[in-house]
């Protein structure tokens, strides 16, 4: 009976301490990888953020936004004219080869 008696407070020993250190501990361990993972992609997003900032400041100068009219969309300046160079056609050859014997 005595035997019995130690048996179950050992297991309610072990149970307890798997209640009070493995599961929080394993939690604890989860929440460090997702602090780790939103850090990084905080970061990411902090550069994608500047890279943003940084290309609306250029969008606000009239130079630039006629220089992206210019080379993106082929516009000009009222009176220039603009020119379309093309170029030849890459000839294509003509020969063919004989079928492999087999």
């Amino acid at each position: 009976m005595r035997r019995a008696v130690r048996i179950l407070l050992v297991m309610v020993g072990l149970g307890a301490l798997v209640f009070l250190f493995v599961l929080p501990g394993r939690t604890w361990l989860q929440q460090g990888q997702a602090m780790s993972r939103a850090g990084h992609k905080l970061a990411v997003l902090n550069a994608e953020n500047a890279a943003l900032s940084r290309q609306a400041a250029q969008l606000q100068n009239p130079a630039y936004v006629a220089q992206i009219a210019r080379q993106q969309y082929g516009l000009v300046k009222p009176g220039d004219q603009a020119y379309g160079i093309l170029l030849p056609p890459v000839p294509t050859s003509t020969t063919t080869v004989p079928p492999a014997a087999g």
